[in-house]
């Protein structure tokens, strides 16, 4: 029988729906593992996740959306690649996302999202969220029943991604649309590539464009206007075509990667005895519990990088050309990092050091507001009602057998229904 940690998680649903134990064994062989037959190294220590991480010069992310397992379109040769991986970098899948780029390339285009995400923008976006909260709860909770995933979260993540770029209210319900209609990032289902044509990318570059040369040529007192005509650290605007391209993406990664973490809390809140009780008592743990779920479930599983040269990692050389499996989850049970690291523990010290949201110049610019619009939602949640609990006809197993997106990079549950009771002495109205 194949050991555990040489099953090949690309490829691997029961591995990919519960991943803990196969980067448990993986990490049994050592912080960096090459598994047999394969041709990359899972890495899953937390030192060494960070070294990764943070050493752009050594190290690509060119292969951060096709991962570790697909192979190269070219042969690695000698200690520098670098020029190799510049004459094929329109051949790797999502070569043009800013989540794939190295170098000045990515500083340019980061700097622009990090002007979508100041305080002041972060703000308004409380205030659209809270508002948009109350209707979604209060019509769950006068229903005393909701599919979480596909009737909160995931419209819920979406229009409040819209609300910060500034996508017209008319036009929501079409990104919406096109984004469920479309398979998970990283999904392994090979029949599920879907229609380019109708691809949640194709659907939205089509707005993207109008809206972009519509403010331009009008320019108005809104956030799409800012986005028209925002600059490079240089002074110069850039084309629109990149503009195009790094709308659709961050409304793309703010929509899966914020409806997973909600929808992964919830499942903690209704599996874990006494937990939603004591957040209700004290809301102010509800950040910190977040941290927590962050770090076990995190809605990113892993991330790729190639070894752009030699380089030597936790007294591991890693020669130039090798594919490389950043195991966020792992690296974030690492015990020799987090102590009793498989627990859900509330007050961890140092709980935000995780890396759930990667590390470096590809840290998640949207994490600011993953937290606020998760941490709103669950507060809204938990005071509207007195129990939440998950719906036994639809789930007869209970949580042992929820449903799990079939993708090697997201981590997050297809469904999630629920049971709602009003606090005492209310009723639905």
């Amino acid at each position: 029988m194949q050991a555990l940690a040489d099953r090949d998680y690309y490829t691997d649903y029961d591995i990919l729906k519960d991943p803990y134990g196969y980067f448990a064994a993986a990490r049994a062989q050592g912080p960096i593992y090459k598994p047999a037959g394969q041709d990359y190294y899972i890495v899953t220590g937390f030192e060494e996740a960070l070294a990764i991480m943070r050493n752009h010069d050594a190290f690509s992310a060119i292969i951060n959306l096709q991962g570790a397992g697909m192979p190269l379109p070219f042969t690695p040769e000698g200690s520098d690649i670098n020029d190799q991986i510049s004459a094929h970098r329109k051949e790797f899948v999502g070569w043009d996302l800013v989540s794939n780029m190295d170098d000045d390339r990515h500083t340019k285009l980061r700097a622009l999202i990090n002007t979508l995400f100041v305080p002041s923008r972060l703000k308004a976006s409380e205030e659209f969220i809270n508002r948009y909260c109350d209707d979604m709860v209060g019509k769950a909770v006068a229903d005393g029943k909701v599919e979480l995933i596909k009737e909160i979260a995931t419209p819920f993540v979406t229009m409040v991604v819209a609300d910060l770029l500034g996508v017209p209210m008319e036009d929501r319900k079409i990104f919406m649309d096109a984004i469920a209609a479309a398979p998970p990032p990283g999904s392994i289902d090979g029949k599920k590539t879907g229609d380019p044509e109708h691809s949640p990318f194709t659907v939205m570059a089509k707005y993207f464009w109008e809206y972009i040369a519509d403010r331009r040529a009008n320019p108005q007192k809104d956030i799409l206007t800012e986005f028209a005509f925002a600059k490079y650290n240089d002074g110069s605007i850039p084309e629109p075509s990149d503009l195009v391209q790094l709308g659709m993406f961050m409304f793309g990664a703010g929509q899966d990667t914020s409806a997973k973490l909600l929808g992964t809390a919830v499942k903690f809140l209704i599996s874990q005895p006494g937990l939603q009780d004591r957040l209700r008592a004290d809301p102010k743990l509800i950040p910190d519990f977040l941290e927590e779920v962050l770090r076990l479930e995190g809605s990113t599983k892993q991330e790729g990088r190639l070894a752009r040269k030699d380089a030597v990692v936790g007294g591991i050389h890693i020669p130039a050309g090798s594919k490389i499996m950043i195991s966020i989850s792992g690296a974030n049970r690492d015990p020799r990092r987090w102590e009793s690291p498989d627990e859900l523990k509330l007050g961890r010290p140092k709980i935000a050091e995780h890396v759930a949201f990667g590390r470096g110049k590809h840290t998640c610019a949207g994490a600011p507001l993953a937290r606020a619009e998760v941490r709103i939602i669950m507060e809204k949640l938990l005071a509207s009602t007195s129990r939440i609990d998950i719906d036994l006809e639809q789930h007869p197993d209970g949580v042992a057998n929820l449903t799990y997106e079939q993708s090697y990079i997201i981590h997050g549950l297809s469904a999630l229904h629920l049971k709602l009771t009003p606090p005492t002495g209310t009723s639905p109205s």
